[in-house]
């Protein structure tokens, strides 16, 4: 067997595409126009995501904002917290179900959320205790694949029973995800092993909280910011990746359970879901590397050293900056910011929340000196999630898996969507530009030279 160096070299030769031939075939790569908007593939009534509008053909910057299901978000949140209570709740209720629950459907949903809570018997032993991982992300992939084994019905695809699977699950989404960091810190960092039953009577934001602290302790206001960040999370349209890869794979007829797995391992990735553990490594090495926190110049340099690939990772990104859609604002960003503002004060970390304003404030002008370009920058949502996360405790082998414990909203709301009115496989086309060979017998092959 060739050594892995060398295959390496001749797979990565081989599956190479010159720059030139995407041009050539005008190829939408990332299925995005030469514009920067996005190539329209669907058409959905679950979330829009407004970020800029198009005059003459050309693309106007505008702030930006998100709708649920026709409703703007921040009114959502805004309404929650004029009336006391937590809205995530009645944020999955919207999406699902297409409209606003009255207080009596709001209470019945709740119940009904709260008696799913709990695992199937021996579930929480048998296939997250007896195979713990270090990835929570993977063991919530794994888990709910597991889940189809303890579904009388799972091959049903019919509107009304991909409903039901789909409330078990988003209900489940914060037992598995607590349980499998609590079975990781176990068997993997070697400290106590403690399991708490969730309450039927809690809240999304309460259950989880509750499940991944020893004494079960958090503030009113933990609950609620950890509440808006489930909110901010639970959709973004169907042109997301992992959302998209949703659509894809229920076109196809597959179970409940495969598809929201798909959902699960696109949003791990660090250009999706997992960006917001990127931000939270580049702030710690700009905390260690600039000695004045609260002054420009040496956030705006070492901030253009980023860019230019001299600090951190050496890719050229600051991460948490820039969106492919909003241009002058994120307001996931902006609400989680003002939230944030708050718990900064109550954790005695209000520098270190001023240096993240600093640095979203300074950015553009950076990008513009670094890179020479016009284009619009502004903090998205990943930015601030980690900080928050941070704030409330959160250890940051949840930051991803809390996201997949929201957006499994929306890939549920867009799973239906797509069964009630999809109706044909998504086949997108790939041109092929190999060129043609002739096969050569074995006997008459040579060892390649790589």
């Amino acid at each position: 067997m060739e050594n892995v160096g060398r295959c390496i070299s001749r797979i990565a030769g081989n599956d190479y595409i010159h720059s030139d031939l995407y041009d050539k075939f005008s190829v939408k790569r990332g299925l995005r126009n030469a514009d920067g908007t996005g190539v329209l593939v669907g058409l959905t009534r679950i979330g829009d995501v407004h970020g800029y509008i198009m005059e003459e053909g050309e693309k106007i910057a505008v702030d930006g904002k998100l709708f649920y299901r026709g409703i703007d978000v921040e009114e959502l949140i805004n309404a929650a917290v004029a009336e006391g209570r937590y809205g995530f709740e009645e944020t999955v209720y919207l999406l699902l179900y297409g409209s606003l629950p009255a207080r009596e459907q709001l209470e019945e949903f709740c119940s009904l959320m709260g008696r799913n809570r709990a695992l199937p018997k021996n579930f929480a032993e048998d296939s997250i205790m007896k195979a713990p991982s270090r990835d929570i992300m993977n063991k919530l992939g794994r888990s709910v694949l597991t889940l189809y084994s303890y579904d009388d019905d799972p091959e049903n695809l019919s509107p009304e029973n991909v409903l039901r699977q789909c409330l078990e699950l988003i209900a489940r989404f914060p037992t598995i995800t607590a349980y499998s960091y609590m079975a990781k810190k176990h068997y993997y960092d070697h400290e106590s092993l403690i399991i708490h039953l969730p309450e039927s009577t809690c809240q999304s934001a309460e259950t989880i909280l509750s499940l991944i602290r020893p004494d079960q302790k958090f503030t009113r206001l933990e609950a609620e910011i950890l509440d808006l960040a489930l909110i901010l999370h639970a959709e973004h349209g169907g042109g997301n990746n992992s959302t998209f890869a949703v659509h894809l794979v229920s076109s196809a007829d597959t179970d409940t359970y495969a598809a929201l797995t798909t959902g699960i391992n696109s949003l791990k990735g660090f250009k999706h879901g997992g960006a917001n553990i990127k931000v939270m490594g580049m702030m710690e090495d700009i905390k260690a590397h600039v000695a004045h926190w609260d002054s420009e110049d040496e956030v705006s340099a070492y901030l253009a050293k980023i860019l230019r690939g001299e600090a951190y990772d050496g890719r050229g990104l600051v991460y948490g900056q820039g969106h492919a859609v909003y241009t002058k604002s994120d307001p996931r960003a902006v609400l989680l910011r003002n939230k944030a503002a708050l718990l900064a004060v109550e954790k005695r970390l209000t520098d270190e929340f001023n240096l993240y304003c600093l640095i979203e404030r300074l950015m553009p002008a950076v990008f513009k000196a670094v890179k020479g370009s016009d284009k619009d920058i502004c903090a998205n949502v990943d930015f601030y999630s980690g900080f928050v996360y941070k704030l409330l405790g959160i250890p940051s082998e949840l930051f991803t898996p809390l996201f997949a414990v929201s957006r499994v909203a929306g890939w549920c709301a867009h799973r239906l969507e797509e069964i009630i009115s999809g109706g044909r496989i998504i086949r997108p086309a790939y041109k092929c530009v190999q060129p043609r060979f002739t096969y050569v017998p074995m006997n008459e092959r040579k060892n390649e030279q790589v």
